[in-house]
């Protein structure tokens, strides 16, 4: 088992420790791409990385905004060591 994102096409971001990216797919999702993710309680911050095997890396160019979880809220969020919303706008909720 990995530490793994996903974004769908809804704009979430789903994350946890699961073999398959896949395995955070609700019903009747489709996936917009993911990678990996772990904590810097150093920084403070989320880090996001890599590609999904089945999805590839994160389409973040298809989506007006990301809802992330709220309890994100407060942390710096960065993908490939660029801060996520250079890439996309962020809700938390």
């Amino acid at each position: 088992m990995a530490q793994k994102f996903i974004i769908t096409s809804a704009g979430y971001f789903r994350y946890g420790d699961v073999n398959l990216h896949r395995e955070l797919l609700q019903g009747g999702e489709d996936c917009l791409g993911g990678g990996f993710y772990e904590f810097d309680y150093v920084r403070n911050r989320l880090e996001l990385s890599g590609r999904s095997y089945d999805y590839g890396r994160p389409r973040w160019d298809a989506l007006d905004v990301l809802t992330v979880p709220a309890v994100f809220r407060g942390l710096d969020i960065w993908y490939d060591e660029i801060p996520l919303q250079n890439f996309v706008p962020l809700r938390f909720e």
